[in-house]
């Protein structure tokens, strides 16, 4: 299963797209849209939505895992944070690609087996993972593909609780 996972920003938006078979994920591209300081909102909106589309029509994912956003203090940094979320959903729905949301939490505890993990253990756990030979640059990309190497263990698993669930079930239906 192709997936493609996006760390959400309004600056800097992380992208990662990772090919999953079983528990073996080989990464096939990594990046970042970085927008324009100082340009209307309108036009850096814009330039995330069609760089997403851009990217889901060129790698053609069937799955998108995106981070949901946390925020401290920074009202402001999350707004705009979030109208970029919007826009990356926009784009997904768009294509009909199917969508997961994922807390920081989530992904640290599927990448690392911990959910308090420190981003330089996720990122070297990322690095192992997709067989890198070094870290991945910048932090937004290397957060993108941790939600998607995230994405694909969960997936595995609802996977396999469906083919239990469709097992129990034959079993109760023989009876």
């Amino acid at each position: 299963m192709r997936i493609i996972g996006i760390d959400p920003g309004f600056g800097r938006t992380g992208y990662g797209i990772v090919d999953a078979v079983g528990s073996s994920y080989q990464v096939i591209e990594y990046g970042c849209i970085e927008t324009v300081p100082h340009t209307p909102i309108g036009e850096r909106l814009k330039e995330i939505y069609l760089t997403v589309s851009h990217l889901l029509e060129t790698f053609l994912p069937q799955e998108m895992a995106i981070e949901q956003l946390f925020f401290n203090r920074n009202v402001t940094t999350a707004f705009t944070a979030s109208e970029a979320r919007g826009v990356v959903v926009l784009a997904a729905e768009l294509h009909q690609i199917p969508q997961a949301h994922y807390t920081p939490l989530q992904v640290k505890q599927a990448v690392v087996g911990y959910g308090r993990a420190e981003k330089k253990q996720v990122q070297e756990m990322v690095r192992v993972l997709l067989s890198l030979r070094e870290l991945p640059k910048p932090d937004d990309a290397a957060d993108a593909l941790a939600v998607a190497i995230a994405h694909a263990q969960a997936s595995q698993v609802n996977r396999r609780l469906a083919r239990l669930e469709a097992a129990v079930s034959r079993e109760k239906g023989k009876r």
